[in-house]
């Protein structure tokens, strides 16, 4: 056991990853050099609860409260991010400018697309890079947008449960962080990494060179659309599709390379699928990558015209679903790049035996599923200007940190 003294180390705040279906908690210590987990937790989040606002706000508030009470979190700072669908993100391109006139530019620019209030709602961006225009040498930009409402609802629910937020991000700049410190060799550095995490609802995609975001794109197919297909195509409900799934992951992944389901693997859980019912799943799960894999292509091919000469060498592939062997092996043969599964807590320092079973699965697995997590309470300790919502943080009496540790 790794003794961890708080008062000699630099404890992160806690990074809250609230999805569709789990809630995360990880803090982070900084200490030398070395990074170690003081406390992590998750929960379930009942599938009774998704479709009523108000009863899945309670629940959210109740289990932080929870895993609060039962764990080591040292102090209730955190960061936490929006969820996908209450963000809008852009690729836009500006003539060259100073940030003054740039800001106001993507003000009035997202005004203009997605109806936003230019004086009140929540705006940022983060500069790519310079691109060719025709004769003209242009600033290429990725603009994140939500309205000052989802960000007060937000900050309300995490002082309800007891925490302090002192950032509010975005999944691709929470996503990047938690893998650009790995990043830092210069054989890297000079090398474009596409970072990509499915998630329930949305798939996140970040390409990254040189320690810097230089291309985002969301999505709008997760882990939820292969569950859909293969329930239309059995003809049984999304609880079932579960089990199924469950089965067919036990068949297909070694012991301790699972994440947790939330609970004891039953006698069913453990009895292999029929050989018919086995390929319906394998049919549908294929149906769905394929889908995710031509919108991937398609930033491919954006991010291959806009940054010319820059080759795409490798995908590190996060989330839930990246334990799913269909989807990984789709990704491997249609992309013809590189694909590694990720570690995001490779290297990192497991104190005790509670934090390891709270992560999902033991010392050998890869806890892919943590990678937004952990970007989140990592905050500060890179370079991306990213941080969305301080404005508005400032306005409800709430510290944002501090202007050394913008990202």
């Amino acid at each position: 056991m790794i003794n961890l003294n708080l008062k000699s180390q630099n404890p992160r705040p806690i990074g809250l990853d609230i999805g569709l279906h789990s809630i995360k908690m990880i803090q982070l210590a900084v200490s030398e050099g070395r990074i170690a987990v003081v406390a992590a937790d998750q929960t379930r989040l009942d599938a009774d609860v998704d479709e009523d606002h108000e009863e899945r706000r309670r629940f959210i508030i109740s289990a932080i409260k929870r895993m609060l009470a039962e764990n080591k979190f040292h102090g209730r700072n955190v960061v936490s991010c929006l969820p996908n669908e209450r963000v809008k993100i852009t690729s836009l391109r500006l003539s060259e400018m100073q940030p003054p006139q740039m800001e106001q530019a993507l003000r009035r620019e997202a005004a203009h697309r997605f109806g936003f209030d230019p004086d009140k709602d929540a705006i940022n961006y983060i500069l790519a890079g310079s691109v060719l225009h025709g004769d003209e040498v242009k600033n290429e930009l990725i603009l994140f947008a939500t309205d000052d409402e989802t960000i007060k609802n937000h900050i309300a629910m995490l002082e309800e449960a007891q925490l302090r937020p002192v950032a509010i991000d975005v999944i691709p700049c929470a996503l990047f962080r938690g893998f650009e410190r790995s990043l830092r060799r210069q054989e890297d550095r000079d090398r474009t990494t596409i970072f990509l995490d499915i998630g329930s609802c949305f798939t996140t995609v970040v390409f990254g060179r040189g320690g810097e975001i230089c291309f985002v794109k969301q999505i709008a197919v997760g882990g939820s659309r292969f569950n859909h297909e293969i329930g239309a195509r059995l003809g049984i409900d999304i609880h079932e599709v579960r089990m199924l799934r469950g089965r067919l992951r036990m068949e297909q992944n070694p012991p301790g390379l699972l994440p947790s389901s939330g609970g004891r693997i039953s006698a069913e859980d453990n009895e292999r699928l029929d050989a018919s019912t086995r390929q319906v799943i394998l049919d549908a799960i294929t149906t769905v990558a394929e889908e995710i894999v031509k919108e991937i292509s398609l930033c491919l091919r954006y991010y291959t015209v806009t940054f010319r000469g820059k080759r795409v060498e490798r995908v590190v592939f996060s989330g839930g679903e990246a334990y799913e062997s269909i989807l990984l092996d789709v990704l491997k043969q249609q992309l013809r790049i590189e694909v590694d599964v990720a570690q995001p807590l490779k290297g990192f320092d497991l104190p005790e035996e509670k934090v390891s079973n709270n992560l999902g699965c033991d010392k050998r697995g890869l806890f892919c599923e943590w990678a937004v997590a952990i970007g989140l309470s990592l905050k500060g300790f890179s370079g991306i200007t990213d941080e969305l919502a301080a404005p508005q943080m400032q306005k409800s009496g709430i510290e944002s940190p501090d202007n050394n540790e913008r990202n």
